[in-house]
Order: structure tokens, then C-alpha cells, then sequence
């Protein structure tokens, strides 16, 4: 092992002696960056596959568990909601991946010297980093814009699976009792208009939702009541509100009886369903859509936000996990041993996700701005990462 060990060495040496004098005006060797790129890649990958099948173990166990009142729930199914989930857990774990897999990468070369003949030949610790960043940026970008697309069809496929074979109740309408308020655009009697809908019962019927005890207040643009609406029954299917014997109420008017009566509406079925879902059934590309429809309909819109911000953070994330590994795992050995210095790199990771939590916590209930919620563990890893790098470089 000693002998396989001094091999590397002194092949890193002789590349870091041949390529210097050849790339003195670009400071730092392409085929270093290459081979440090490759050792990063390859231990972060290694770092997230494990930490992923890990958390679906649990996950399948867990679902096997729920199941297991439910005779009638067959294994394979089971085994097609915990694979439907792995993308989520792939997203849920990268941070730590890549901390983790920079741990290991940065301190294999620092015992087996290589680190230390890099700096030697006038590297300094920035220009070492920066294809491990680059990587780590990269590998955030798509998982944003690559992996959270598929995520986001497997988990709602996983929802629906969940919610019709382990959940008792019905959909996610029912579950909510009854009462539901909307609001959304309404054109029809003046220019941007709003309709506020008020329905005391909801029940969903395959593509449509019938609702009870119906009342619609129809503003114009300040806000101002034009109508009240007044109907027994309806129901939304096909971008329509259908009111049955309605009764129009204008100020200072007595009732007036209309029968049936229709009201165009942005909404379907299904958006209001996935209103109460979970943000994470949408794509970072769906939700600043669907984000606005909410705020339009009068739906609470904030998790959607939080999610929305999160995903944007995830790239910066990733890089930030990347240096705050090389602050703890490029330092030499003398000043603390192996089993501390990774200690203290995961207890930072650690941290990190705590402040993560509680960030979202505190966003979810209003009290931070979900943009600040979001990036704040991105914000906090990124000086913790820098302070280290600083101090390493001051000696």
C-alpha cells in the first residue's frame, strides 16, 4: 500500500515539475484540473448514490409499515412508490453528498501528499478549488433543472399511488372539511374585474367539483361590489363555474332570480387539487406559473415560493458544500488528526441542515421572506467556507 501510495506521489509530483514551466502564464495545469475534477466527481456521485439507497431503505421500510394493515396492498406496488421517490431523495441529499464526497476527495489528497506538492509548486488553494467548483456548480445546475423535472413527475405519480391505496379519506378536498374560498379573475361585468367564490361544501367527482351553499362576490377594480351571487348548488368542470337557481343581489336592490347561470374560470379541478399538494409534484419550470395562479385565486402561495427559491439556491448549494469540505479536509494533518478534522466536517454539515430547517420553519410561517428562508443556509455555508479557505491560505 506504501509503495502504490509513493507511486501516486511521485507521478502528481512529476506532472505538478513537467507542466508548471510549459503553463506558467495560466497559473494551473489543465490536466491537474482534470484529474482533481475526476477524484471530486467520482467521490461525490459515489457519496450521493450511497446516501440516496440509504434514505430509500428506510423510506421503503417505512411504506412497508404503512402497508402492513392493508392486506390488499401488494409488495410490488410498495416497491413502485419507494422507486418513484428515489429522484426527490437524490435532490434531498445532494448538499450532503457533496460535502461528504469533498471530505473524503481533499483528504486522500492531502495524506497522500499530493495537496502538499500542489502547493509546493506555487498552487494556491483557489486555483486548486476551482474545478471541484466548477463540478459541484455544474452537478447543482442539473439537478435543478434536470432531475427536479423528473422528481416532480415520479412524486406526484408516488402521491397518487399513496393517496389512493395507503391514506384513509378521499382526496385532499375532502380531507380539508368542506368550506373553500377562491378568487380569480372576472371580466365579464367590467375590466379587471375579480369573482371571490365562498362554497360551505366540496365534494369531488371525477373531472368535476361540485360544491353547496354558494356565494360569489363580484368586484370591480377597486374592490368595489358590483353583485352578489347566490346559488344552492354548483359545479366547476371545463374551466366553468355552473350555478344552479342562482339569485343576483345588487346594492340597494332587491333579489333577482336567474336560474342558471355561468362563470368562465381560469381554474380546472386539477390545479385546485395540486394547490393542496405538495410544491414538490411541480418543476422549477412550472411554478412561477403556477405560483401566479395562486396568488390570483387567492390561494396561500408561500411553500410554493420557499420551494421555488430552494431550488434556485440548490447550484450554489452544492458549490458552497464543495469548499466548505476543502476548508475542513485540506488542512495538514499535524494540526489535528484525520478522525477530527472529519468530524468537524460533518458536524458543519450538520449544522447546516439544521439552519436549514429552521430557515424554513420560519418561512413557512411567514416570519422570514421565503427568499431569505431559502438561501440562508447557502449564505451561512458560504462565509463558514470562505473563513476556513482564508485562514488555511493565512497559514
Amino acid at each position: 500500500m506504501k509503495s502504490t501510495t509513493d507511486g501516486y506521489r511521485s507521478w502528481f509530483s512529476t506532472l505538478i515539475h513537467t507542466l508548471r514551466p510549459q503553463e506558467a502564464e495560466v497559473g494551473f495545469s489543465t490536466t491537474l484540473a482534470i484529474y482533481i475534477a475526476r477524484h471530486f466527481t467520482l467521490n461525490t456521485l459515489s457519496m450521493v448514490l450511497a446516501l440516496t439507497g440509504l434514505v430509500s431503505l428506510f423510506d421503503f421500510i417505512d411504506l412497508l409499515r404503512r402497508a402492513a394493515t392493508r392486506p390488499n396492498v401488494p409488495t410490488s406496488l410498495i416497491l413502485e412508490i419507494a422507486g418513484l421517490h428515489i429522484p426527490y431523495y437524490v435532490i434531498y441529499v445532494l448538499p450532503f453528498g457533496i460535502l461528504l464526497g469533498g471530505i473524503v476527495c481533499f483528504s486522500r489528497l492531502t495524506r497522500s501528499s499530493e495537496l502538499i506538492v500542489a502547493r509546493a509548486a506555487g498552487i494556491s488553494a483557489w486555483q486548486f478549488l476551482a474545478s471541484p467548483l466548477a463540478c459541484a456548480l455544474l452537478i447543482g445546475l442539473f439537478t435543478t433543472t434536470g432531475i427536479s423535472a423528473l422528481s416532480s413527475s415520479m412524486y406526484r405519480q408516488a402521491e397518487l399511488l399513496d393517496q389512493s391505496y395507503l391514506r384513509t379519506g378521499g382526496g385532499v378536498l375532502t380531507l380539508k372539511g368542506g368550506e373553500l374560498w377562491l378568487r380569480q379573475a372576472d371580466e365579464g361585468l367590467t375590466p379587471h374585474g375579480v369573482a371571490i367564490l365562498h362554497a360551505q361544501n366540496v365534494k369531488l367527482a371525477q373531472d368535476t367539483l361540485d360544491v353547496s351553499g354558494v356565494t360569489i362576490f363580484r368586484l370591480d377594480d377597486r374592490d368595489r361590489l358590483i353583485v352578489r351571487v347566490e346559488a344552492p348548488t354548483g359545479t366547476l368542470a371545463h374551466q366553468q363555474w355552473s350555478l344552479n337557481d342562482s339569485s343576483l343581489l345588487h346594492p340597494d336592490h332587491l333579489p333577482e332570480k336567474v336560474g342558471t347561470l355561468t362563470l368562465p374560470s381560469d381554474l380546472t379541478v386539477d390545479r385546485i387539487q395540486e394547490s393542496f399538494a405538495s410544491p414538490d409534484t411541480l418543476s422549477v419550470f412550472a411554478l412561477p406559473g403556477f405560483i401566479s395562479l395562486l396568488e390570483r385565486s387567492g390561494f396561500p402561495s408561500i411553500r410554493h415560493r420557499l420551494h421555488f427559491q430552494s431550488l434556485l439556491a440548490l447550484p450554489i448549494l452544492a458549490g458552497t458544500m464543495a469548499l466548505v469540505s476543502a476548508g475542513f479536509s485540506m488542512r495538514p494533518a499535524r494540526r489535528g488528526g484525520v478522525a477530527r478534522m472529519l468530524g468537524s466536517g460533518i458536524a458543519a454539515g450538520f449544522a447546516l441542515f439544521t439552519i436549514s430547517k429552521v430557515a424554513e420553519q420560519f418561512g413557512e410561517s411567514g416570519a422570514l421572506p421565503p427568499v431569505l428562508a431559502a438561501w440562508a443556509p447557502t449564505g451561512a455555508g458560504l462565509c463558514l467556507a470562505v473563513a476556513l479557505l482564508l485562514h488555511m491560505e493565512d497559514g
